[in-house]
């Protein structure tokens, strides 16, 4: 069971982050909230939709191949979130 303070973001295979938690704000750079007017939300990894940073399904159409799956023993590089 995950704890109530953590969030869990699943990586759909060639598609969008999917973020299943009904208490997430999605903010902008400037602190706004996003409207979100369904869930899970999903929002874009291949930088192609027109509705960034929500999912519009244009990874289907692009053809979008994301990396591979998550390697356990690969090493996680990180970067300081502002």
């Amino acid at each position: 069971m995950i704890p109530r303070w953590l969030v869990r973001v699943r990586l759909r295979e060639n598609g969008p982050l999917l973020i299943d938690d009904d208490e997430v704000t999605i903010v902008d750079w400037n602190g706004q909230p996003y409207a979100i007017s369904k869930r899970p939300v999903a929002l874009c990894r291949c930088g192609g939709s027109a509705s960034k940073p929500f999912c519009d399904g244009t990874h289907r159409k692009i053809g979008f191949k994301a990396d591979n799956a998550a390697d356990e023993n690969a090493e996680v590089k990180t970067q300081n979130a502002e």
